[in-house]
């Protein structure tokens, strides 16, 4: 009987378990069936990105974005947490978020409790009006009549870019009544609110940000007292990704970079495109839109290594204006009483900076540099590399990196044809262009001063198109990586101190070959 009962148990609990594993598995069958049969198995992930609504972002969250990105398979997933800049931290220790998006105070104030999860790899934007100080106009007529009244309600979203430009700005203009405390301090879940607030009459003063400095100043009750179109480096958006994240899937972080980067450069070529994405993202009008974006002035890839984070080619100057602004927001912070000492670990900035990834991006010249493969860039050849045509006006935009050292290319008097010593010129010069596979090329021709003017620029082009047919038949190099122009004399070299006339005659003609890459 004993035995009956166990056996009646047991297939009772086998039942049960059957009947759970049905209901535990089969929505994970079919899930598995829905992504099977459909484009979703192309996708191989999800790549989360935590941030809210201020346009400088509206980048990484653009139409544009997340279909490149779809592209190279993988999607991208934005959420908007209406600027909670302390819970954006801690989900992103948690591993909620593979990016997140702040500003450089925001950064320090929410993420040092968490011990830095994150680390910076690119600067985002700088704002240029795009934060600012709003004010009911028959309350407040600048920031001078704010001092000393002692009934001013201010709102601001607290511990973001509005906290701190309050901060600055009432050091700075020593206006301690913009920081006011008790029911004066209006403390507003994100910009949307704080203008709704001030619309409302709720509040006197209000810091907001783009979309809604310019939805606040359509009407004609708010002043703005002061944004961030008269600052420099104040407020500043950067990247930040998690470090765990980072370290297992750095070409990922790479891929994310470039296609941003890609994506940028396409608005930046397309004003029109990008006016009316965000037209539909934020259902403004044309004078609007208009005024929103002069508010933002976004940081491409050359910017952010030459002017950012100290990155840059032989020959070339750069700065390191992040870790600048790092170390002067820190200041910011302690003389308002936010931290009693520094929050960087060992006090260094460059513990919570990584440029590794953008080096990587500026030397390998990012999209468009060089034949694409599947893998990357392909390097076997660094001289077969394809380069797409550009037009002339594209051609312009080109930044130059620096001019490749070549000995004189001497050609016979009123000749354009290279003998046996200017090919072993241009051979020589070619050795150090190897070097630089992806930058592209100008080659420019010059002759003397003396003689017609109209005759020196043609000749000087016949010389830099014969330089550029050596180049291409010798080496194939692609001619669309090539661009050839005659100068004649109109750019000389300096006279050098005690140089007779003569011999400074005879350094003129020369031919000069400069590098350039695009400036993403």
């Amino acid at each position: 009987m004993k035995k009956k009962l166990i056996g009646a148990a047991l297939l009772a609990f086998i039942g049960i378990a059957v009947v759970v594993a049905v209901m535990v598995l089969a929505p994970m069958f079919k899930d598995r069936q829905q992504v099977s049969t459909s484009d979703a198995k192309k996708t191989k992930g999800v790549i989360r990105i935590a941030l809210d609504n201020w346009i400088g972002y509206f980048p990484l969250r653009s139409p544009e974005m997340k279909r490149a990105m779809r592209i190279r398979g993988w999607r991208i997933a934005v959420v908007d947490d209406k600027a909670d800049y302390p819970k954006r931290m801690q989900q992103l220790e948690e591993g909620k978020f593979e990016f997140a998006v702040v500003t450089v105070d925001s950064f320090l104030l929410n993420a040092a409790k968490f011990n830095f999860p994150g680390v910076v790899i690119m600067v985002i934007d700088e704002s240029k009006g795009g934060d600012a100080i709003l004010a009911r106009a028959d309350k407040v007529n600048n920031l001078s009549d704010i001092k000393g009244k002692m009934d001013i309600r201010v709102a601001f979203t607290p511990n973001s870019p509005s906290h701190h430009l309050l901060k600055a700005v009432a050091a700075h203009f020593n206006v301690p009544e913009l920081l006011p405390s008790g029911h004066l301090r209006i403390e507003t879940n994100g910009s949307e609110e704080a203008l709704k607030k001030l619309l409302s009459g709720k509040t006197d003063v209000a810091v907001l940000w783009e979309p809604d400095v310019s939805r606040a100043l359509a009407n004609p009750r708010i002043k703005k007292l002061i944004g961030t179109d008269d600052t420099k480096r104040l407020i500043v958006d950067i990247l930040v990704v998690n470090r765990s994240w980072a370290r297992n899937n750095p070409n990922l972080v790479k891929l994310f970079l470039s296609t941003y980067f890609t994506v940028l450069k396409k608005y930046r070529e397309n004003p029109d495109l990008l006016k009316k994405h965000v037209k539909a993202d934020t259902g403004m009008g044309d004078a609007q839109v208009d005024s929103m974006l002069k508010g933002v002035r976004w940081v491409n890839l050359t910017e952010n290594c030459l002017s950012w984070f100290g990155i840059s080619a032989p020959g070339e100057n750069s700065d390191e204006g992040l870790v600048n602004t790092v170390t002067s927001t820190v200041d910011i912070l302690v003389s308002a009483g936010d931290f009693s000492k520094s929050p960087l670990p060992d006090n260094d900035p460059y513990r919570i900076i990584n440029s590794s990834y953008l080096e990587q991006l500026f030397r390998q010249g990012l999209m468009g540099f060089g034949q694409k493969t599947s893998g990357g860039f392909k390097s076997a050849d660094s001289l077969a590399a394809k380069f797409p045509r550009l037009s002339a006006s594209q051609w312009k935009k080109l930044q130059v990196v620096g001019s490749l050292k070549v000995d004189p290319v001497i050609f016979q008097s009123g000749s354009a044809i290279l003998d046996i010593l200017a090919k072993e010129i241009i051979d020589k010069a070619v050795e150090a262009l190897k070097h630089y596979p992806h930058f592209r090329l100008v080659i420019k021709g010059h002759t003397s001063t003396e003689g017609d003017r109209r005759a020196n620029v043609k000749l000087s082009q016949e010389r830099s198109d014969a330089v550029a047919r050596y180049l291409n038949i010798t080496y194939g190099i692609d001619p669309n990586r090539l661009r050839s122009t005659g100068l004649g004399g109109r750019k000389p070299l300096k006279q050098l101190p005690g140089e007779t006339y003569r011999s400074w005659l005879y350094r003129l003609p020369r031919v000069e070959l400069v590098l350039v890459r695009e400036n993403y």
